[in-house]
Protein backbone atom coordinates (compact mmCIF):
# COMPACT_ATOMS: atom_id res chain seq x y z
CA UNK A 1 0.00 0.00 0.00
CA UNK A 2 1.56 3.75 -0.77
CA UNK A 3 0.21 6.63 1.19
CA UNK A 4 -0.14 9.96 -0.53
CA UNK A 5 1.34 11.88 3.04
CA UNK A 6 4.24 12.63 0.39
CA UNK A 7 2.98 12.84 -2.79
CA UNK A 8 3.60 16.70 -4.66
CA UNK A 9 5.41 17.17 -2.59
CA UNK A 10 9.09 18.69 -3.54
CA UNK A 11 11.93 16.41 -2.64
CA UNK A 12 16.20 17.64 -2.30
CA UNK A 13 19.06 15.06 -2.16
CA UNK A 14 21.61 16.08 -0.06
CA UNK A 15 24.67 15.10 -2.26
CA UNK A 16 27.98 16.83 -4.48
CA UNK A 17 28.48 13.17 -5.51
CA UNK A 18 25.49 12.15 -7.95
CA UNK A 19 23.51 10.44 -5.73
CA UNK A 20 20.23 11.50 -6.68
CA UNK A 21 20.40 9.36 -9.78
CA UNK A 22 19.82 6.37 -7.54
CA UNK A 23 17.05 8.01 -5.02
CA UNK A 24 15.27 10.19 -7.09
CA UNK A 25 13.64 7.52 -9.57
CA UNK A 26 12.60 5.24 -6.30
CA UNK A 27 11.07 7.89 -4.42
CA UNK A 28 9.62 9.77 -7.39
CA UNK A 29 8.01 6.13 -7.88
CA UNK A 30 6.73 5.24 -4.49
CA UNK A 31 6.00 8.36 -2.57
CA UNK A 32 5.13 10.66 -5.62
CA UNK A 33 7.56 13.30 -5.00
CA UNK A 34 8.99 15.63 -7.31
CA UNK A 35 12.75 15.55 -6.32
CA UNK A 36 14.34 18.62 -7.85
CA UNK A 37 17.72 19.77 -8.46
CA UNK A 38 19.91 20.66 -5.72
CA UNK A 39 23.49 22.31 -5.56
CA UNK A 40 25.30 24.39 -3.19
CA UNK A 41 25.96 21.96 -0.45
CA UNK A 42 29.62 20.90 0.27
CA UNK A 43 29.02 17.49 2.06
CA UNK A 44 32.55 17.01 2.30
CA UNK A 45 32.96 19.47 4.84
CA UNK A 46 31.55 16.21 7.00
CA UNK A 47 33.83 14.14 6.09
CA UNK A 48 35.69 11.87 3.52
CA UNK A 49 36.71 8.72 2.03
CA UNK A 50 40.22 9.67 0.95
CA UNK A 51 41.11 11.02 4.67
CA UNK A 52 41.17 14.82 4.06
CA UNK A 53 38.24 15.42 6.34
CA UNK A 54 37.28 13.51 9.34
CA UNK A 55 33.83 12.31 10.57
CA UNK A 56 32.77 13.45 14.05
CA UNK A 57 29.47 11.49 14.41
CA UNK A 58 27.64 8.05 13.73
CA UNK A 59 26.60 7.79 10.23
CA UNK A 60 22.87 8.59 11.37
CA UNK A 61 23.95 11.91 12.75
CA UNK A 62 26.48 12.80 9.88
CA UNK A 63 23.42 12.30 7.74
CA UNK A 64 21.26 14.13 9.97
CA UNK A 65 23.56 17.10 9.61
CA UNK A 66 24.04 16.99 6.32
CA UNK A 67 19.90 17.15 5.64
CA UNK A 68 19.86 19.84 8.35
CA UNK A 69 22.36 22.16 5.76
CA UNK A 70 20.52 21.67 2.98
CA UNK A 71 17.00 22.24 4.38
CA UNK A 72 18.56 26.01 5.48
CA UNK A 73 19.51 26.22 1.14
CA UNK A 74 16.17 24.67 0.24
CA UNK A 75 13.50 25.58 2.88
CA UNK A 76 9.89 23.86 2.90
CA UNK A 77 11.14 20.98 0.61
CA UNK A 78 11.64 17.36 1.95
CA UNK A 79 15.46 16.35 2.53
CA UNK A 80 16.93 12.62 1.97
CA UNK A 81 20.18 12.51 3.23
CA UNK A 82 22.99 9.52 3.25
CA UNK A 83 26.08 8.27 4.63
CA UNK A 84 28.10 5.35 3.57
CA UNK A 85 30.66 3.61 5.67
CA UNK A 86 33.27 0.68 4.68
CA UNK A 87 35.33 -2.03 6.75
CA UNK A 88 35.00 -5.30 7.81
CA UNK A 89 31.93 -6.66 8.03
CA UNK A 90 30.54 -7.37 11.15
CA UNK A 91 30.86 -10.69 11.42
CA UNK A 92 32.70 -11.82 9.03
CA UNK A 93 35.88 -9.73 9.40
CA UNK A 94 37.69 -10.57 6.39
CA UNK A 95 34.93 -9.77 4.07
CA UNK A 96 35.18 -5.67 3.14
CA UNK A 97 31.80 -4.23 3.34
CA UNK A 98 29.18 -1.07 2.12
CA UNK A 99 27.12 0.39 5.61
CA UNK A 100 24.41 2.52 4.20
CA UNK A 101 22.50 4.95 5.65
CA UNK A 102 19.64 6.92 4.30
CA UNK A 103 17.55 9.34 6.27
CA UNK A 104 14.18 10.78 4.81
CA UNK A 105 13.85 14.38 6.63
CA UNK A 106 10.24 16.38 6.59
CA UNK A 107 10.91 19.56 8.30
CA UNK A 108 7.03 20.32 8.70
CA UNK A 109 5.59 17.85 10.27
CA UNK A 110 8.98 16.84 12.39
CA UNK A 111 9.09 13.48 10.76
CA UNK A 112 12.44 11.26 10.22
CA UNK A 113 12.19 8.04 8.59
CA UNK A 114 15.56 6.47 8.33
CA UNK A 115 16.56 2.83 6.87
CA UNK A 116 20.25 1.18 6.62
CA UNK A 117 21.60 -1.59 3.53
CA UNK A 118 24.68 -3.57 5.05
CA UNK A 119 26.18 -5.51 2.10
CA UNK A 120 29.02 -7.25 1.29
CA UNK A 121 28.63 -6.37 -2.74
CA UNK A 122 31.21 -3.77 -2.85
CA UNK A 123 34.73 -3.16 -4.45
CA UNK A 124 36.16 -1.11 -1.48
CA UNK A 125 40.03 -2.10 -1.45
CA UNK A 126 43.51 -0.79 -1.61
CA UNK A 127 46.97 -1.88 -1.99
CA UNK A 128 50.65 -0.39 -2.55
CA UNK A 129 52.73 -1.22 -5.64
CA UNK A 130 56.16 -0.25 -6.74
CA UNK A 131 55.95 -1.66 -10.60
CA UNK A 132 52.97 -1.00 -13.26
CA UNK A 133 51.83 -3.85 -14.36
CA UNK A 134 50.40 -5.51 -10.63
CA UNK A 135 48.94 -2.01 -10.07
CA UNK A 136 46.99 -2.32 -13.83
CA UNK A 137 46.02 -6.27 -12.64
CA UNK A 138 44.56 -4.31 -9.59
CA UNK A 139 42.87 -1.67 -11.27
CA UNK A 140 40.99 -4.27 -13.48
CA UNK A 141 40.13 -6.66 -10.34
CA UNK A 142 38.03 -3.51 -8.95
CA UNK A 143 36.30 -2.78 -11.93
CA UNK A 144 38.30 -0.19 -13.61
CA UNK A 145 38.01 2.33 -15.26
CA UNK A 146 34.02 2.46 -14.70
CA UNK A 147 35.12 2.32 -10.60
CA UNK A 148 37.22 5.84 -10.05
CA UNK A 149 41.00 5.16 -8.63
CA UNK A 150 42.65 7.35 -5.88
CA UNK A 151 46.39 7.51 -6.10
CA UNK A 152 48.17 8.16 -2.89
CA UNK A 153 51.96 8.00 -1.65
CA UNK A 154 50.98 6.02 0.79
CA UNK A 155 48.12 5.08 2.68
CA UNK A 156 48.01 7.97 5.49
CA UNK A 157 49.50 10.42 2.75
CA UNK A 158 47.22 12.68 1.43
CA UNK A 159 49.60 15.52 0.00
CA UNK A 160 49.62 15.23 -3.83
CA UNK A 161 46.65 12.66 -3.88
CA UNK A 162 45.03 12.33 -7.32
CA UNK A 163 41.12 11.45 -6.62
CA UNK A 164 38.89 10.55 -9.74
CA UNK A 165 41.00 8.51 -11.96
CA UNK A 166 38.64 7.00 -14.63
CA UNK A 167 40.86 6.81 -17.76
CA UNK A 168 43.20 4.30 -18.18
CA UNK A 169 45.61 6.82 -19.58
CA UNK A 170 45.49 9.09 -16.45
CA UNK A 171 46.40 6.50 -14.76
CA UNK A 172 49.48 5.18 -16.11
CA UNK A 173 50.68 8.54 -16.10
CA UNK A 174 49.94 9.25 -12.71
CA UNK A 175 51.05 6.11 -11.04
CA UNK A 176 54.31 6.32 -13.64
CA UNK A 177 54.54 9.55 -11.63
CA UNK A 178 54.20 8.62 -8.31
CA UNK A 179 56.94 5.57 -8.70
CA UNK A 180 59.61 7.58 -10.33
CA UNK A 181 59.07 10.32 -7.06
CA UNK A 182 58.55 7.79 -4.73
CA UNK A 183 59.29 4.38 -5.96
CA UNK A 184 55.72 3.31 -4.94
CA UNK A 185 52.32 4.38 -4.59
CA UNK A 186 48.93 3.29 -2.91
CA UNK A 187 45.98 2.52 -4.97
CA UNK A 188 42.47 2.54 -3.75
CA UNK A 189 38.68 2.42 -4.67
CA UNK A 190 37.03 5.86 -4.88
CA UNK A 191 34.13 5.45 -2.77
CA UNK A 192 32.23 8.52 -3.82
CA UNK A 193 29.01 7.21 -5.34
CA UNK A 194 29.93 9.01 -8.80
CA UNK A 195 32.77 7.05 -9.11
CA UNK A 196 31.39 4.08 -7.96
CA UNK A 197 28.51 2.13 -9.73
CA UNK A 198 28.20 -0.69 -7.25
CA UNK A 199 27.98 1.40 -4.37
CA UNK A 200 25.42 3.24 -6.15
CA UNK A 201 23.35 0.24 -6.33
CA UNK A 202 23.38 -0.05 -2.71
CA UNK A 203 22.35 3.33 -2.15
CA UNK A 204 19.42 2.45 -4.70
CA UNK A 205 18.58 -0.76 -2.78
CA UNK A 206 18.68 1.35 0.59
CA UNK A 207 16.05 4.04 -1.46
CA UNK A 208 13.76 0.88 -1.85
CA UNK A 209 14.19 0.14 1.59
CA UNK A 210 13.53 3.62 2.97
CA UNK A 211 10.52 4.34 0.69
CA UNK A 212 8.43 0.94 1.71
CA UNK A 213 9.08 1.96 5.50
CA UNK A 214 8.00 5.43 4.77
CA UNK A 215 4.78 3.59 2.85
CA UNK A 216 3.89 1.52 6.24
CA UNK A 217 1.40 3.58 7.88
CA UNK A 218 0.18 4.04 11.41
CA UNK A 219 -3.41 2.72 12.32
CA UNK A 220 -3.89 5.06 14.51
CA UNK A 221 -2.79 8.45 13.70
CA UNK A 222 -1.88 7.85 9.79
CA UNK A 223 2.00 8.79 10.53
CA UNK A 224 4.00 7.29 7.79
CA UNK A 225 7.18 4.90 8.76
CA UNK A 226 5.15 2.31 11.11
CA UNK A 227 8.00 -0.05 11.32
CA UNK A 228 9.45 -2.75 13.40
CA UNK A 229 10.87 -1.64 16.44
CA UNK A 230 11.09 -5.00 18.54
CA UNK A 231 11.39 -8.77 17.90
CA UNK A 232 10.54 -11.67 20.25
CA UNK A 233 11.97 -15.15 19.79
CA UNK A 234 10.00 -18.17 21.01
CA UNK A 235 8.90 -19.75 18.22
CA UNK A 236 8.25 -23.65 19.37
CA UNK A 237 10.09 -26.59 17.60
CA UNK A 238 8.02 -28.80 15.18
CA UNK A 239 9.44 -32.01 16.94
CA UNK A 240 9.71 -30.91 20.64
CA UNK A 241 7.86 -28.35 21.09
CA UNK A 242 10.04 -26.18 23.07
CA UNK A 243 10.66 -22.56 22.18
CA UNK A 244 13.47 -21.83 19.75
CA UNK A 245 15.49 -18.78 19.38
CA UNK A 246 13.91 -18.22 16.08
CA UNK A 247 11.44 -15.28 15.87
CA UNK A 248 8.24 -15.57 17.20
CA UNK A 249 6.47 -12.30 16.99
CA UNK A 250 7.38 -8.48 15.53
CA UNK A 251 6.33 -5.76 17.13
CA UNK A 252 5.71 -2.29 14.91
CA UNK A 253 5.95 1.47 16.58
CA UNK A 254 5.16 4.21 16.01
CA UNK A 255 7.36 7.40 16.90
CA UNK A 256 4.34 9.76 16.19
CA UNK A 257 1.64 8.84 19.21
CA UNK A 258 3.69 5.30 20.45
CA UNK A 259 1.18 3.16 19.14
CA UNK A 260 2.11 -0.55 18.89
CA UNK A 261 0.80 -3.85 17.03
CA UNK A 262 2.21 -6.62 17.71
CA UNK A 263 2.12 -9.62 14.57
CA UNK A 264 2.70 -13.38 15.27
CA UNK A 265 4.59 -15.79 13.29
CA UNK A 266 6.05 -12.63 10.70
CA UNK A 267 7.96 -15.06 8.48
CA UNK A 268 4.75 -17.30 7.67
CA UNK A 269 5.88 -20.47 9.43
CA UNK A 270 3.89 -21.56 12.97
CA UNK A 271 7.02 -24.00 14.04
CA UNK A 272 10.50 -24.36 13.59
CA UNK A 273 12.55 -26.89 12.13
CA UNK A 274 14.12 -29.42 14.84
CA UNK A 275 17.52 -28.45 13.13
CA UNK A 276 17.05 -25.39 14.98
CA UNK A 277 16.11 -26.37 17.97
CA UNK A 278 18.72 -26.13 21.23
CA UNK A 279 17.24 -29.28 22.52
CA UNK A 280 16.54 -31.46 19.67
CA UNK A 281 20.13 -30.06 17.83
CA UNK A 282 22.15 -28.93 21.13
Amino acid sequence: MRTDFFRGRQLIVATMHGKEAAIAPVLERELGVQVVPFRGLDTDRFGTFSGEVGRVSDPLETARAKGNAAALLYPGALVVASEGSFGPHPSGFFLPCDDEVLLLMDFEHTLEIHTRILSTETNFAGAAFTEMRPLMDFAATIGFPAHGLILKRDRDCIAGMVKGIVAADQLRSEAENFLHRYGGVFVETDMRACFNPTRMKQIERAAVKLAAKANQICPRCKRPGFDVVSYRSGLPCELCGIPTRSILSVTRGCAGCQHETEELYPDGKTTEDPMYCDHCNP
